[in-house]
């Protein structure tokens, strides 16, 4: 019957009809360790919180919540990535607590308080009428002061979580660093002004993020054309294309890119689009672009992009797992997201900066010369 269900699919539930409980982080396992692949799938198997109140009552630090749209892509199944994110381990056993990342040694999960927020409505035929619900779910997370790290869905969704930020944080007090293949500001596609080439017009149109603190990271390819290159120019966007970091080198790039977006804002957004990875490790995408990043190249910048600024929320978007052989998109994913954690651990921890590693497993401990014995001259004879 039209019209039954009107607005059901953006109507929060009456928690008040739930069992009694206190407010905080719900842990979903039946059982102590148990396989990945089994039990209800949050992620890593982390708890899971359903309010504000939980979240304010686990002292949460990080929250991870999907927002699953993919109304905004011309190949659809995008809608499905934040369930295939989550479901993209496959260690045996799995326990979060138990992960402890050897390029730096610390165990992120002890060190933060993670757990999953579930999934933000979305109309499966309104892009248009998404957005203010996927604003609504981010801005809730950002509000109680934890990272929201929000799992796409496509890029579309970049405008309401950028934009739920700057709600909470203060409008040109966020800057914005965007890795991706495709730069994401045309006006339209196809006559849409909402889909997930146009979320950065959007953003800075709307005035949320600085034209000036918006930086691009690994474009490549064939777009932008010529016009959309000269608006990019005119707001100030800084786009660090590919062919500059073939010249110069990611880490010199990135450093351009902290400091571009740093100028002036005190806050950080990450938005990490799964194709600025070369399809070798990211097939599972709509739009890949060879020519990309490998993996190695881009988890240590995640990581010391969470660990050197202060990050207040990040986003991994546009896996679409009906195209993902082997789970290779999904993995590499739910790895961006584990290494941005593990930086916000290092943060945390006070770890120095920048680029740290641990001087056990980077071998720095065993390639640095022998300190004298007595600190008067060398213990080697000569």
């Amino acid at each position: 019957m039209p019209g039954r269900y009107g607005d059901s699919w953006r109507t929060r539930r009456d928690r008040g009809l739930d069992p009694r409980r206190d407010p905080g982080p719900i842990d979903l396992r039946r059982y102590e360790l148990h396989p990945a692949y089994s039990g209800i799938a949050t992620f890593l198997g982390l708890p899971l919180c359903l309010t504000p109140e939980d979240l304010k009552a686990g002292s949460v630090d990080v929250a991870v919540l999907g927002a699953p749209m993919d109304c905004g892509v011309g190949q659809r199944g995008a809608s499905l990535g934040p369930r295939a994110i989550r479901a993209a381990e496959r260690y045996l056993p799995s326990p979060a607590a138990l992960m402890n990342h050897l390029h730096v040694r610390v165990r992120p999960f002890e060190v933060l308080r993670v757990v999953d927020y579930g999934d933000a409505a979305v109309d499966p035929f309104s892009i248009e009428a998404s957005m203010p619900t996927i604003r609504e779910l981010v801005r809730e997370v950002a509000g109680t002061g934890a990272v929201p790290v929000v799992l796409g869905g496509d890029h579309s969704i970049l405008w309401p979580d950028a934009a739920a930020c700057a709600d909470v944080y203060g409008p040109g007090k966020v800057g914005v660093v965007h890795f991706d293949a495709h730069a994401d500001c045309s006006r339209d596609h196809m006559g849409h002004s909402v889909t997930h080439g146009t979320p950065i017009r959007r953003l800075i149109e709307d005035e949320h993020i600085p034209g000036r603190n918006f930086v691009q990271v690994g474009l490549r390819g064939y777009y932008p054309d010529e016009e959309l290159i000269d608006w990019m120019r005119e707001r100030g966007l800084h786009s660090h294309y590919m062919a500059e970091v073939e010249r110069d080198g990611l880490d010199r790039v990135v450093d351009r890119a902290l400091a571009e977006a740093l100028d002036g804002p005190e806050y950080l957004y990450l938005s990490f689009d799964i194709d600025v990875l070369d399809p070798a490790y990211a097939p599972g995408t709509g739009t890949p672009e060879p020519g990309g990043f490998t993996t190695r190249e881009m988890f240590p910048i995640v990581r010391r992009l969470c660990h050197e600024a202060h990050v207040i929320g990040l986003e991994v978007v546009e896996v679409a797992p009906g195209i993902d052989p082997g789970y290779t998109t999904a993995l590499n994913a739910n790895r961006v997201v584990v290494e941005a954690i593990t930086g916000l651990a290092m943060r945390r921890l006070g770890l120095r900066a920048p680029a740290y590693l641990d001087p056990h497993t980077s071998g720095a401990d065993r390639t640095a010369p022998r300190l004298p014995s007595d600190g008067a001259g060398s213990d080697t004879p000569t």
